[in-house]
């Protein structure tokens, strides 16, 4: 255990360690998965592996059997339709056998995305053709009927295909996933000198296990707390630096509002928040 001095407080950290990398496509896509483990095969029948040309670039999960929500720095697949689609389905990424691979129609960010600030970092990707639901291996995600703030020390998951050694630089062949718990914003916001700054629609967590990071699962893959999907990776500073803790994009009203006026924009069903 040791000390932190932020704003002049002592904050006690229980060996927190984060670890943190950028990808190398388009705007930065891609986080490291470290110190996670492997899930059982299937149990999260809403995780997308976003690619082009068949190689992974970004987490992302299944909402609507036509869209899939993911980052917003994730959008340079986007310049590449052509090489892009969706991968439903899997467990493994090299054994695509009885997946649902989807071409993308489009993708739609907000207009006040920013990825300095990490600003609302949401997207949503229509696919080209509605995704039948396969048995358990493929179906969307509830989410949670009000969407609310997540209380510090929150116990929480990250999931996704991210790199398990970030000197290989290369994808989990397996969906893996690393408990992390969430941080105060205040707290985060003096780690960070406000830079960027932490607002009420972006969620801070880490884990205070050496080599766990809370940046896990790919960008745009699911934040979980309490069976509940209540953010996205989003990003976070430097690697292995203890006082830069994983940021999230929070599933807010505001975002919602966001993702329900798109959706209904496009088709004609508003998306529904389950219970």
């Amino acid at each position: 255990m040791f000390f932190i001095m932020c704003a002049q407080v002592p904050v006690l950290l229980a060996g927190l360690w984060i670890l943190y990398t950028w990808g190398a496509f388009a705007d930065g896509a891609g986080v490291s998965i470290v110190g996670g483990k492997e899930i059982k095969a299937h149990s999260k029948p809403w995780m997308a592996s976003i690619q082009v040309d068949k190689k992974h670039i970004c987490g992302g999960f299944l909402i609507q059997d036509q869209w899939v929500l993911t980052a917003a720095h994730c959008k340079g697949i986007c310049q590449k339709l052509e090489l892009a689609t969706v991968l439903l389905g899997a467990h493994s990424l090299k054994n695509v056998k009885n997946t649902i691979r989807v071409g993308i129609e489009s993708c739609k960010t907000p207009p006040t995305f920013d990825e300095k600030t990490k600003v609302d970092d949401i997207m949503l990707i229509k696919l080209k053709d509605k995704v039948k639901v396969k048995k358990e291996k493929v179906k969307p995600v509830k989410l949670p009927k009000s969407p609310e703030d997540v209380p510090p020390y929150t116990k929480c998951q990250v999931i996704g295909w991210g790199y398990t050694d970030q000197k290989l630089k290369k994808p989990s062949d397996v969906l893996r996933g690393v408990d992390v718990a969430i941080i105060d914003r205040d707290y985060c916001n003096c780690l960070y000198n406000d830079t960027p700054v932490i607002t009420e629609d972006m969620l801070c967590a880490g884990n205070k296990k050496p080599l766990h990071d809370s940046c896990t699962g790919d960008s745009g893959g699911p934040l979980e707390c309490n069976k509940n999907v209540v953010g996205l990776v989003s990003g976070g500073t430097g690697c292995g630096d203890p006082k830069k803790p994983g940021v999230y994009t929070h599933l807010s009203k505001k975002h919602m509002s966001w993702i329900n006026k798109i959706i209904k924009g496009q088709s004609n069903n508003t998306f529904e928040i389950n219970d």
